[in-house]
């Protein structure tokens, strides 16, 4: 899976240079591959991204409940 993301994050890396290039050679098409470039990133490299980085309940030591709460309350007054 990691290697999956690296795959996808590099593509689009260089789907954006395509695009930069492409706005500064004022290519009629630029604005459609730049819109592309960031669909892609929103709706499928970053989703991915999230699932794989949280699908083992990593999350949970960043959640405020009340106890981690409480305990930081009390460290904060020592």
């Amino acid at each position: 899976m990691k290697i999956f993301l690296k795959v996808l994050f590099i593509i689009f890396i260089v789907w954006m240079c395509v695009g930069v290039y492409l706005l500064n050679t004022q290519h009629q098409k630029a604005q459609i591959v730049m819109g592309l470039g960031v669909f892609y990133l929103s709706f499928v490299l970053m989703p991915i991204f999230i699932y794989h980085r949280y699908r083992d309940g990593k999350y949970k030591k960043y959640q405020l409940n009340d106890e981690k709460l409480k305990n930081w309350l009390k460290n904060r007054d020592s």
